[in-house]
């Protein structure tokens, strides 16, 4: 019998490149939010993948971006502090896009660590023809400058080709160890932390070009009713969607309360499923003026500085 392997796994890439989707097809189940506003991930969460022969632990880091408040200058820190000590990092490429700047930038990073094995994930595959894939993987075999990539793999999470491939090659690239968390965790994250980033997946769909960036969430109060033996568990939430400026209330809103009520109603389904409980959600909109450039605020809202 093999070695059981395990170890830590940074997934890298610019921003909108598939990465909170490639997190929760490896893990099998939904630990981080996805949307096509590029920034939607802003900790690093960690999904677990367990297999018989290794558990790996995900970090699902913010996209690298020009930074243009503290928040960005915070989110990119993020990243450089995700691949400090990992032993493999994944780095994301879209099949439908070309590397650029960006792609350099988190290359140059990646080869500072020596020590880590280095995968190139070609994402998004399903939206390319066979030749376009081709040339995308031959343009970023010769990405890498200092290094050589250990593997170079194609796949689509969204309609999960060679996932499992992936989690195969990843597993055998872990050092031989120890189980780090339970074989039925699939995320480090609290119930609390989720709950969080769900209403604000449910807030960012069709929201404004401007208004993605300026969405947070945070949980007020969160309590179990006393049920009957043998009922489902029920939860009240209460929860507080923060943004910067009052012109954005109104977008929230929608008219009379509309499209709130339903943020409320598409979050609460997903919320229900994670819990495994009925749910009580209430929604509550606040401004919290620019917080995206106040360190008191980003503190308060948790964003810790770094």
């Amino acid at each position: 019998m093999s070695e059981f392997r395990s170890g830590f796994v940074a997934i890298v890439g610019r921003p909108n490149t598939g990465k909170s989707t490639l997190v929760n097809a490896l893990v099998g189940s939904k630990i981080a939010i996805t949307s096509p506003h590029p920034n939607t991930t802003r900790h690093a969460i960690r999904g677990i993948v367990n297999r018989p022969e290794f558990q790996g632990i995900l970090v699902d880091t913010p996209g690298i971006h020009k930074a243009k408040t503290l928040l960005g200058h915070r989110l990119n820190a993020v990243i450089g502090e995700s691949i400090e000590s990992v032993d493999v990092i994944v780095m994301c490429l879209p099949a439908d896009e070309s590397s650029g700047s960006g792609d350099e930038f988190l290359i140059q990073e990646i080869s500072k660590y020596p020590k880590a094995k280095k995968i190139a994930v070609v994402t998004k595959t399903d939206l390319v023809s066979k030749a376009q894939l081709a040339q995308r993987l031959v343009g970023i075999v010769n990405l890498a400058k200092n290094f050589t990539w250990d593997e170079i793999v194609p796949v689509s999470a969204m309609i999960h080709d060679q996932v499992e491939l992936l989690a195969h090659l990843i597993g055998g690239l872990l050092p031989p160890g120890p189980e780090f968390y339970p074989k039925d965790m699939v995320s480090d994250q609290s119930a609390e932390q989720l709950i969080c980033e769900l209403i604000r997946e449910a807030a960012l769909r069709d929201v404004r070009q401007e208004l993605p960036h300026s969405i947070t969430v945070t949980i007020d109060e969160m309590s179990q009713r006393e049920v009957q033996e043998n009922d489902q568990p029920f939860y009240d939430i209460h929860a507080t969607i923060h943004i910067e400026r009052d012109s954005q209330r109104g977008i929230l809103l929608g008219h009379q309360g509309e499209r709130l009520k339903d943020i409320g109603t598409r979050a609460r389904a997903d919320i229900e499923h994670i819990l495994k409980a009925r749910v009580f959600l209430g929604l509550h909109v606040k401004v919290s003026k620019e917080w995206q450039r106040n360190p008191k605020l980003l503190e308060k809202l948790g964003f810790n500085d770094r």
